[in-house]
């Protein structure tokens, strides 16, 4: 067994059907999540299933995802330390009761590999290699055992000018916590609604519950100045969320629906809008807040 192999399953300590799980999700990385894919496709007309609540909570529990704010990701790929928040203060970041540790050892460590929701979903074929891992755990094992998706250790700036590029094109960023692979972050991923697993299974499962939602806001909602809008529509055509409406009448914000991810404050042609950190949404995942966290844990 390789030496990678070994640390990756050694982090789930006596559990070993995660482990195993662990293995098989990333050595078989695409055809796991295209099962998935497949699977998504009949629940939309299922959604009228009272039980699919129950299971829906069960699942969404143990696989999801936290929005980042670009400001958010500039402090993860500029990391030189290692960070681990653990125990219950991590879910006030990521509102979820399992698979919530904030881990990043090695944080200098970067691979990136094919997505496999966009080979799924069939996504433009030089969008595929964009799925990126902070940390040299999974991200040495990625890199010698995962040749078949184009995995490749790379830098922390080109991680950055890659998510700057995605962004650019409309695709927003998510760091996955899932209690398959230990429980904690450190698979970021650029993604969007049209070739995303978790985005496509919240928008279907939030029919069955307002609340049913793979996908934890970054923590941030959206001010506008009024006085710099020309009410172009820029924010609203943006929006993945249908957070926005603009019309005639003016401009709509559904403060509920916006996910904080920020491309409508980056894509505004005037700097009308701009985030805040809000007290009704969860925390946002700033490396700044999170050593905040850390520093209360010895109080």
């Amino acid at each position: 067994m390789k030496e990678t192999t070994k640390i990756l399953m050694k982090k789930h300590g006596w559990r070993v059907d995660r482990a195993i799980h662990n293995y098989v999700y990333f050595r078989w990385y695409y055809p796991y999540v295209k099962v998935v894919s497949i699977l998504l496709g009949p629940l939309r007309y299922l959604t009228w299933m009272k039980p699919l609540k129950f299971i829906g909570d069960m699942a969404f529990s143990r696989y999801h995802a936290k929005l980042l704010s670009s400001s958010d990701v500039n402090k993860i790929f500029t990391l030189n330390e290692d960070v681990s928040l653990e125990n219950d203060r991590p879910k006030r970041i990521v509102p979820f009761k399992y698979a919530r540790k904030i881990l990043f050892k090695d944080p200098e460590y970067v691979a990136v590999m094919d997505c496999p929701c966009k080979k799924s979903f069939h996504a433009p074929a030089e969008t595929i290699n964009s799925c990126l891992v902070v940390g040299s755990g999974t991200g040495r094992f990625w890199v010698e055992n995962l040749k078949k998706y184009n995995s490749r250790k790379i830098s922390q700036q080109e991680a950055l000018s890659m998510i700057r590029h995605y962004r650019a094109k409309g695709y927003v960023t998510q760091a996955f916590f899932k209690v398959a692979t230990g429980g904690s972050t450190g698979v970021i991923c650029n993604c969007h609604p049209d070739s995303c697993v978790s985005l496509k299974a919240s928008a279907i499962t939030r029919r069955i519950h307002d609340d049913l939602s793979m996908n934890a806001k970054s923590g941030y909602s959206v001010r506008h100045d009024a006085a710099k809008c020309t009410l172009c529509g820029t924010c609203a055509a943006t929006c993945h969320f249908k957070a926005i409406a603009v019309d005639a009448q003016g401009r709509v914000y559904h403060r509920g629906e916006c996910m904080g991810c920020e491309l409508c404050v980056e894509r505004c042609p005037h700097g009308a809008l701009s985030l805040y950190v809000d007290p009704r949404k969860p925390l946002p995942l700033d490396m700044d807040l999170v050593r905040g966290e850390i520093a209360g844990e010895g109080a």
